[in-house]
């Protein structure tokens, strides 16, 4: 589920959280979601919103990159999956936990049934939504799964939502009904972040992606600023590896240079789109991968895809083509 509007208007809520009028899209006709769990609504939402006017309306054709029917738990596995090298890991991190790798590659899906048949390395699959058997399935497969959950947004269609206390929760994310900015100093916020990152470890997890963690940027109706960002962003990062668990940075661009010493990989939305993927030069030159989705138009042309591909393979970026919905309606791999 990608992420919300920023402070720099980008697109919101990618493909994991599809936003309210999917959740009730989910909520009338859950089996057109693709097979969500019976007792949640739509899948979280990234932080990033993209304007009508660039999100596709059509699939092009593009040979050999179209999106391969979506398959099953079951899927058979390919030959072989690239594995990850040892490199240096964060100060706190667990022995045995999963150390990613610059060069690993991955699939970030948030809504519908997970098609398992990538030859990728790592997925990137929604926390709550994600059955326990297709994590089991990508974990047979020797896939690295990492799972998504909202570390700066209450979603009212989560399981946990009745756990918030309502001053707990502040303004509403624009154009997303349902999910409102959360005090990230909150003790009780805090304790429930704890018992997301607990459910990650008891299904099996390999890493997180908490989302939404630049809120300060925004107007959460909370006087949050760079200093308690980075607070939070550390408290999740040390609770994270405290269960053995490798973390994403998610955006938070301006603040990447503060916590690259305590995240594993970066995830991010759209920085060639908005030219902001230097700053992640911090990650991969520490060998960290960073996992990039852009959803503008032009990276579905195949000028635009090679030039975005030129980029992202210079700066050593894993670099997706995805759908706003992130429900692998369409799929580009600059490393296919």
């Amino acid at each position: 589920m990608p992420e919300h509007p920023d402070a720099k208007s980008k697109p919101g809520k990618p493909a994991g959280m599809a936003g309210y009028a999917l959740a009730v899209l989910c909520m009338s006709a859950l089996a057109a979601c693709g097979g969500g769990s019976t007792d949640s609504a739509p899948p979280a939402a990234t932080s990033s919103s993209v304007s009508a006017a660039t999100t596709p309306t059509a699939t092009p054709s593009t040979p050999a990159q179209s999106t391969p029917a979506t398959s099953t738990d079951t899927s058979t596995p390919p030959a072989s999956v690239e594995p990850s090298t040892s490199i240096p890991t964060p100060a706190g991190t667990n022995s045995e936990q999963w150390v990613p790798n610059v060069s690993d590659t991955w699939q970030w899906q948030l809504r519908g049934t997970v098609n398992t048949s990538y030859a990728v390395k790592v997925y990137d699959i929604d926390l709550f939504d994600t059955p326990q058997t297709t994590i089991d399935s990508l974990k047979a497969q020797g896939r690295r799964v990492v799972c998504y959950f909202s570390a700066g947004s209450s979603e009212d269609w989560r399981p946990d939502f009745s756990q918030f206390a309502a001053n707990d929760m502040g303004n509403g994310l624009d154009g997303w009904p349902g999910e409102r900015w959360l005090d990230t100093r909150s003790a009780n916020v805090r304790a429930i972040m704890k018992k997301r990152l607990d459910l990650a470890k008891s299904k099996g997890c390999d890493g997180v992606e908490p989302d939404n963690v630049d809120g300060y940027t925004n107007h959460p109706g909370f006087p949050l600023n760079a200093a308690t960002q980075l607070d939070y962003n550390k408290f999740l990062a040390a609770e994270a590896h405290a269960r053995g668990l490798a973390v994403a940075l998610k955006n938070d661009v301006d603040q990447v240079t503060d916590l690259i010493s305590h995240f594993d990989f970066a995830v991010n939305e759209q920085c060639f789109e908005y030219d902001e993927c230097g700053a992640y030069t911090a990650f991969t030159s520490q060998g960290k991968p960073v996992f990039n989705a852009e959803y503008a138009s032009v990276y579905r042309t195949p000028g635009g895809q090679a030039s975005l591909c030129k980029t992202a393979k210079s700066a050593n970026v894993r670099t997706l083509v995805l759908p706003l919905k992130l429900d692998d309606t369409y799929r580009f791999a600059c490393d296919s």
